[in-house]
């Protein structure tokens, strides 16, 4: 009997044990590791193909990675560099391996040593060539940055973790990356209406990225950037009028009556089109508002503008987000919200 009763006690320590030791290995994490610039950033890509770090690595590829270690190809372009850091701050607090939270606060110094003077961010960094040195909210590349900012500010989605020296190199960073906003929002005129995917890191105006990327009004960005802005706690005046502009602007280009469909189309390289249809109960945004009269704007890989997305090339009419209900939830949940919390 009382070898059973020392039995039971042990194997009950041993599960209490067990269940207190996290473990300390996440395989994602490590792959991470492996990709993770000598200067703190990620690439997005290797070799032109984007890395997924859900799968097993092959021994080239992890030879290929360190090989990359100095290269100049960090970005916070289509969430590289952001994925990572949050991905690792939450590993770290599920495993307690501090080699994620070191590699985590490294991506971070990263962004902070990224931002312009004047508050903006380019899409890459170190390498600055074209249009990668230009301020870029396209993608949502300097929101995701200001978000993993404000989160260490808040101490929020895991970055309590983080070392409480960042938070007022984070506090000061947003207040850099919201001045900017501020400026860079377009008034046509003289009233303020959305913001351009990308400007020009000098003079702070819309700029041409890609050939099908020309200097415009984006809706797509312009959302996000609003949504960020009412994330803020304690919004400015200028803040507060911001915003109500933005939303101004959204009510005044939406596009009500029509919707894309993708039908069957033997004549077309994959099969299919995408074509615009009547949809009375549909409302939507053009990606892309010409900058002076606010109207939708396509353009294929030949950079001609165009009013009809059925006049763009086949590749670039099928192969880009046009049209999308972006504002749609800032009006039915985002904004009204947003008025109580402020008081108006």
């Amino acid at each position: 009997m009382y070898k059973f009763l020392i039995a039971v006690l042990l194997l009950g320590f041993s599960k209490t044990f067990a269940q207190q030791q996290p473990a300390t290995i996440d395989s994602v994490a490590e792959r991470m590791l492996v990709y993770q610039r000598s200067y703190g950033g990620w690439p997005k890509a290797i070799n032109e193909k984007k890395i997924v770090y859900e799968k097993a690595l092959t021994d080239k590829q992890i030879k290929d990675a360190k090989q990359g270690l100095n290269d100049d190809d960090a970005t916070i372009d289509n969430k590289a560099t952001s994925r990572e850091i949050r991905h690792l701050v939450t590993a770290y607090k599920q495993t307690g391996n501090k080699a994620y939270l070191d590699a985590a606060q490294k991506g971070i110094d990263y962004l902070l040593k990224a931002q312009y003077a004047n508050g903006g961010w380019p899409q890459y960094f170190p390498r600055k060539n074209l249009y990668r040195g230009q301020i870029t909210y396209n993608d949502n590349a300097m929101v995701n940055v200001l978000t993993i900012l404000q989160d260490i500010v808040e101490k929020t989605k895991d970055f309590d973790a983080v070392d409480a020296s960042y938070i007022p190199k984070a506090k000061e960073a947003v207040a850099k990356g919201v001045d900017c906003i501020l400026k860079t929002q377009v008034r046509t005129n003289g009233e303020l209406g959305a913001w351009a995917a990308q400007y020009d890191q000098n003079t702070l105006t819309p700029a041409k990225a890609r050939a099908f990327e020309p200097a415009s009004l984006s809706s797509a960005e312009s959302v996000e950037i609003v949504r960020f802005l009412m994330r803020l706690p304690d919004p400015s005046a200028e803040v507060k009028a911001s915003i109500k502009a933005a939303m101004k602007w959204f009510e005044k280009v939406q596009i009500k009556g029509v919707a894309t469909k993708v039908v069957s189309d033997a004549t077309k390289p994959q099969g299919k089109d995408i074509i615009v249809v009547e949809d009375p109960s549909s409302v939507l945004w053009a990606r892309f508002y010409e900058l002076n009269t606010f109207k939708p704007i396509f353009i294929g890989r030949d950079e001609v503008i165009r009013y009809n997305i059925a006049e763009i090339d086949y590749e670039r009419r099928n192969g880009y987000a046009w049209y999308g209900p972006w504002a749609q939830k800032l009006f039915d949940k985002d904004y009204p919200k947003w008025l109580k919390k402020i008081g108006e």
